[in-house]
């Protein structure tokens, strides 16, 4: 695999950003000397972080690297700071850049698959919570999107979090514009859904404080029939739990061979 640290501007964000990728190796080498690939272009996965993450977080706490070349595919983390994967009330317009520009951007930078059924996207924490959200907005682009420990219920932490931290990010990332209802809120979107989903998997462990979050979630998509694999057992919300079921995920990708 080739480790990229990819530092660029953003039109979106209009400032710079970053994303880690990792490219199999010889999708990333094998050009003809008339600039032709050699083989077809990899699989793609885009690897969403949590709240408390940057885009190398993934790289440094689990071996994404040597799992990902197992199955070659390529992998995108990007980078979006605590906001939710939304276009900030007070800030960044992180959606925006991460459902229009980012895919744009990736496919002239690196000669990977632009094709439905060959792309994927997952996350932990906030990032599943950003999974989700992208799939479920964004149907027509994904063949597979999975939640790992996912903050997938917004609207109780919205209206029920008190802690302070909690409190604040919701004001600044949300401010007076409510989340229930709306395009940030992933059981309404379940509800309101008339198109083709990706296939969707959850994991999530029984000692995580965001269980209930996940079960909510589940009992969603089993009230408006939509197909879920969904898992939960012993596990809390740490990076042994996630460097074990991500591997689970890329094993549930509908990879062609």
């Amino acid at each position: 695999m080739a480790l990229i640290r990819c530092d660029f501007s953003s039109e979106a964000l209009a400032l710079g950003t970053s994303m880690t990728v990792l490219l199999p190796q010889q999708a990333s080498t094998q050009i003809g000397l008339e600039g032709r690939a050699g083989d077809a272009a990899p699989p793609v996965l885009y690897l969403l972080h949590g709240l408390t993450d940057d885009d190398t977080a993934w790289t440094r706490y689990t071996s994404i690297e040597r799992y990902a070349a197992a199955k070659g595919i390529a992998v995108v983390m990007p980078q979006v700071h605590r906001s939710f994967y939304a276009d900030e009330r007070h800030g960044l317009k992180f959606w925006t850049f991460l459902s229009e520009e980012l895919p744009s951007v990736v496919s002239s930078f690196f000669r990977v698959s632009t094709r439905r059924e060959d792309t994927f996207v997952a996350g932990l924490s906030m990032g599943g919570y950003g999974a989700f959200k992208w799939a479920l907005r964004r149907p027509e682009r994904f063949a597979a999107a999975a939640s790992l420990s996912g903050a997938l219920d917004l609207v109780y932490m919205a209206e029920h979090d008190r802690r302070p931290h909690i409190a604040g990010l919701i004001g600044r990332v949300f401010g007076d514009r409510p989340v229930a209802g709306g395009d940030d809120d992933l059981l309404h979107l379940l509800q309101a859904n008339d198109r083709e989903l990706p296939r969707l998997m959850l994991r999530c462990g029984t000692e995580d404080h965001l269980v209930a979050h996940n079960e909510r979630f589940v009992a969603a998509c089993r009230r408006y029939g939509v197909d879920i694999d969904a898992e939960f057992g012993p596990g809390e919300h740490e990076w042994g739990y996630w460097d074990a079921q991500i591997q689970a995920v890329l094993d549930w990708l509908p990879l062609k061979n």
